[in-house]
């Protein structure tokens, strides 16, 4: 992706989240010096601020996501039990604009459908090894509710709706009928390690 595709989207990305009224945090505006400086070790160490990426496929209006990383903790926080053991994300589905099939080995998360256009969640479970199990129901809970739902089963998330995904539950999903606002609370997030595709993809740009 170029740069100027990039600031591109930041900027449209920016107007959406604020005409849904969701403000981004103070270092979304900084300059490449503000966030090098010493006093943004935290954000650097953590993560934290723009994600846009294609997941290589140089087709972002197809496949690809917008994400702001506003909160995370430390994965060797985890092996403590104590500190700061969750993250939180803001994102931009745009309507048929797929994230790939993919799971997580550590983070449980729940994805809500913070506003826009309806969310559709395809859901596989996990065999033995790891691998996407084409045969096995998978289980998902919505809004509180636990759901049964067919091998590659589609939930459909209503503004205001939301699902819990478990480690090893493959999922993908990709905005209907307008572009989708989603929020993202899970456990501490490494998007360096922690994500696991069908097949290889660049989780980067």
């Amino acid at each position: 992706m170029q740069r100027s595709e990039i600031n591109k989207i930041i900027h449209e990305a920016d107007a959406f989240l604020r005409s849904h009224g969701y403000i981004l945090p103070p270092f979304a505006n900084w300059s490449p010096e503000q966030i090098r400086s010493a006093n943004a070790t935290t954000i650097r160490e953590r993560g934290l601020g723009w994600d846009i990426t294609d997941f290589g496929s140089n087709k972002f209006e197809e496949v690809g996501l917008f994400l702001f990383t506003v909160r995370n903790g430390l994965f060797s926080d985890l092996n403590t039990g104590r500190g700061m053991l969750y993250a939180e994300k803001i994102m931009i589905s745009r309507k048929n604009q797929v994230t790939p099939i993919h799971r997580h080995n550590i983070k449980a998360e729940d994805i809500i459908n913070r506003g826009g256009g309806d969310l559709v969640i395809q859901l596989f479970a996990s065999d033995a090894q790891g691998q996407i199990d084409r045969s096995a129901k998978v289980l998902a809970n919505v809004d509180g509710v636990k759901q049964t739902l067919p091998a590659g089963g589609e939930l459909i998330l209503k503004p205001g709706s939301s699902v819990t995904l478990l480690p090893y539950v493959w999922h993908a999903f990709w905005a209907e009928r307008a572009d989708c606002m989603i929020g993202e609370v899970s456990t501490v997030n490494d998007d360096n390690t922690d994500n696991i595709f069908d097949i290889p993809r660049a989780r980067f740009a």
